[in-house]
């Protein structure tokens, strides 16, 4: 079997003289003035799905090696990084993978997590699992859940994640969601031209009048194996005038500074829907997301080529003011703008897989 890279060299963590290190406490700027206050941790590299932008069937079951359980983080290493991320000013954790709910007794994980003071827990799944463990994870304190569909044609949905399940599936993970009140859900579909941009319109009519969010997402270059091609990116202005032309729509204020989805309402009162534009509108200087990998790297882009090695820290017995330190210092030396500087070239990088760091 070939394996795919997706461990590189680590990073340095701090810098060689104490003096240069952030004090502990004081907030966070990276090189382009952007706060840090979204974590996403990603707790497993696995999932149910072989969906064709992100883990590709010919790639990730002849190809990649999926990591062991011992190099995965243990849920304390977990919600000690959270702990110290969220003292820096981190607001929202959200919890993804692969498939999240894959991983063993998680809402043990999410119960832990809730204890943190101020912080909304998230979580992005697939819905599958969701009729299982929706009510267990309502009561352990998660807040709120994300649910990928990529269309309501089950003939085209089961193409898309290449793995046979029907959209009914997903559908009764979101009815399941919503019953124990873990909504609003949003409901995220990535638009890829020629492959789903049919069922635009027909997704749009279903989650109207829903109560639920449906957020549309441009087909993006992330990692290295999905076979990205700007001509298979649908604009999302082309996608909010197909659905205006329907059903008309206007623009809405962002509910919080750094919300990546821009929003729109429907004028008749049906809800609102969103749309995430990385590939036309970069949205990199408003951007204050880090994220933890399943074996505890850093990663302060969801386009990375490299991370910065937590898990060497957390095991070989640094105390809390280090890893904080190793923290700051990640952060304060970010100048990522990915977006905004896509090219063919760029895009051809090997980059992160998402299923490795999250979406």
């Amino acid at each position: 079997m070939k394996v795919i890279p997706i461990h590189e060299a680590a990073a340095p963590l701090l810098p060689a003289d104490p003096a240069l290190r952030p004090a502990a406490g004081a907030p966070l700027l990276d090189q382009r003035g952007r706060s840090v206050r979204d974590l996403r941790i990603s707790v497993t590299d696995r999932c149910n799905f072989r969906c064709v932008y992100c883990m590709p069937r010919e790639v990730f079951d002849d190809q990649y090696k999926f990591l062991p359980r011992s190099e995965l983080l243990s849920f304390e290493e977990i919600v000690r990084v959270a702990r110290l991320f969220v003292e820096r000013g981190v607001r929202k954790l959200r919890i993804t993978g692969g498939e999240p709910l894959l991983r063993k007794d998680i809402e043990r994980l999410i119960a832990m997590l809730a204890r943190l003071d101020g912080v909304e827990i998230t979580l992005t799944t697939n819905g599958v699992l969701l009729p299982k463990l929706a009510r267990r994870l309502k009561d352990a304190g998660l807040h709120r859940v994300t649910v990928s569909l990529d269309a309501l044609d089950d003939a085209l949905f089961r193409r898309m994640n290449d793995a046979d399940y029907p959209v009914d599936k997903v559908l009764e993970g979101i009815a399941a969601a919503s019953a124990v009140g873990l909504g609003p859900i949003k409901v995220n579909m990535v638009v890829k031209r020629g492959t789903n941009d049919s069922d635009i319109e027909g997704m749009a009519g279903h989650f109207r009048h829903s109560g639920h969010i449906l957020r549309f997402i441009e087909f993006m270059d992330v990692g290295a194996s999905n076979g990205w091609k700007m001509d298979e990116v649908l604009p999302s202005r082309d996608v909010i005038a197909r659905i205006d032309r329907l059903y008309p729509l206007e623009p809405i204020d962002p509910n919080y500074e750094g919300e990546v989805a821009e929003r729109w309402r429907y004028k008749d009162g049906a809800g609102e829907i969103g749309v995430i534009s990385s590939v036309t509108q970069a949205f990199c200087a408003t951007c204050t997301r880090i994220r933890l990998s399943t074996e505890g790297k850093l990663y302060t882009c969801l386009f990375a080529q490299h991370g910065h090695d937590l898990r060497g820290l957390l095991r070989g017995g640094a105390d809390d003011a280090g890893i904080d330190a190793a923290i700051a210092h990640v952060w304060q030396q970010r100048s990522d703008r990915y977006s905004e500087i896509r090219t063919a070239e760029t895009a051809a990088l090997r980059k992160i897989e998402m299923s490795y760091i999250g979406g």
